[in-house]
């Protein structure tokens, strides 16, 4: 198909290095083993929150850019998404680490750096970009965690209850298909837009950006990174 090929595929296949990274991550490893400490996991559901509510954001401000109803849908479902299930997942999960008794890193205070640099870079790529160029940076986020839940999912099961559970929810079926129609719909309108190769591998290099910055989330919830003063 030349240009018309999935754009999508495209994107991945040149992050392939970005999302070994992700999978091997030893945050995740931990976590698919159960040996990953409560307090690392109760830091990355706290900073999380403080994520998800910045997307729902900027989903949103992609959704009052959307040109035609292909976009408008794409934003529309995840942020639904992110408000009626994850969100309340994430509160969910978080209330019960803390009564196993998960130390507590000040992750609800404020936001750590790397959540800092993550979600401003969304605000910036909503406020100055269009429909593609945030479904671009957006992208990444929810369809990590469903590759990464699918693979931890074929692994051996987690023996941690609430480990296991956050794999559980990002396999669902109703999020493994969202991310799928998100897939299908940033394919679509790049090619009802005729990219050429220059706005191709723009696109990509946000992906790419956001791809690294998920990584860095990780890594932050590992090391309970925190500014210098707090910490």
């Amino acid at each position: 198909m030349g240009t018309q090929a999935s754009i999508c595929d495209e994107m991945r296949t040149a992050c392939a290095g970005i999302w070994d990274g992700l999978h091997n991550h030893p945050f995740l490893r931990e976590l698919a083993a159960g040996t990953l400490a409560l307090e690392k996991f109760r830091f990355f559901l706290e900073q999380d929150n403080f994520y998800l509510e910045e997307y729902a954001r900027c989903l949103a401000m992609g959704a009052a850019k959307s040109r035609d109803e292909t976009a408008l849908r794409y934003f529309t479902v995840d942020l639904n998404q992110v408000l009626d299930q994850e969100l309340p997942s994430n509160r969910e999960l978080l209330a019960r680490v803390t009564e196993m008794g998960a130390a507590d890193h000040g992750g609800a205070l404020t936001m750590a750096p790397a959540t800092v640099a993550y979600t401003s870079y969304m605000q910036a790529l909503a406020l100055r970009g269009g429909p593609m160029e945030i479904m671009a940076a957006l992208l990444p986020c929810a369809w990590t965690y469903v590759e990464i839940a699918q693979r931890l999912a074929t692994e051996a099961p987690s023996s941690h209850e609430v480990y296991s559970d956050w794999i559980a929810y990002f396999t669902l079926p109703a999020n493994v298909e969202m991310v799928a129609a998100m897939r299908r719909d940033f394919d679509r309108l790049a090619v009802e837009e005729g990219l050429g190769a220059a706005r191709r591998e723009e696109l990509g290099r946000i992906f790419a950006t956001s791809s690294r910055l998920e990584r860095g989330f990780w890594q932050m919830a590992f090391t309970l990174e925190q500014w210098p003063d707090l910490g």
